[in-house]
């Protein structure tokens, strides 16, 4: 997939900056293209004085904020990509925790050969656990539940 130009990527960065001034208080807004093998990813990085209100609880805010950012740049830009809106490094800093928290509990389950289930979670934070795992040749992990109860088991590969 080919990566966005340097106009739509300025684009990009102008809506962005609108879109945060409306809501005040932001110290920075920067923009980052990384292209993975499915379509280019354009990550918001924002600065803010107090990101507790842009995030939310359980970075529910910040989801919603990045949803409708999305719409108000696609009605710019045709191309498809993914934008990813991160506000103080919260996204960043709960992907390293996710992380560390799949390695711990995949440890955990081969020191006591039990399976060991994850607290609920949304499906991109089960994405980066099962990626966290992918690599290990002693634990599977698999998705169990439904609704907002979805959340992530890790037991011995058999």
């Amino acid at each position: 997939m080919p990566m966005l130009q340097k106009q739509q990527l300025q684009t990009i960065e102008q809506e962005a900056r609108r879109f945060f001034e409306e809501l005040g208080d932001i110290e920075t807004v920067s923009i980052e293209q990384k292209e993975d093998e499915e379509e280019a990813t354009v990550s918001v990085l924002v600065k803010a004085a107090d990101p507790k209100i842009l995030i939310g609880e359980r970075g529910q805010t910040l989801f919603e904020i990045q949803h409708l950012l999305k719409l108000i740049v696609r009605r710019k830009i045709a191309e498809p990509f993914y934008l990813s809106l991160d506000i103080n490094d919260y996204k960043k800093n709960k992907e390293e925790y996710l992380r560390d928290l799949a390695q711990n509990a995949a440890d955990e389950v081969v020191l006591l050969k039990k399976p060991k289930e994850l607290p609920p979670m949304a499906a991109a934070e089960r994405r980066i656990i099962h990626t966290a795992l992918n690599q290990r040749g002693d634990v599977v992990s698999e998705s169990a539940g439904e609704g907002l109860d979805r959340h992530v088991v890790i037991s011995l590969k058999s």
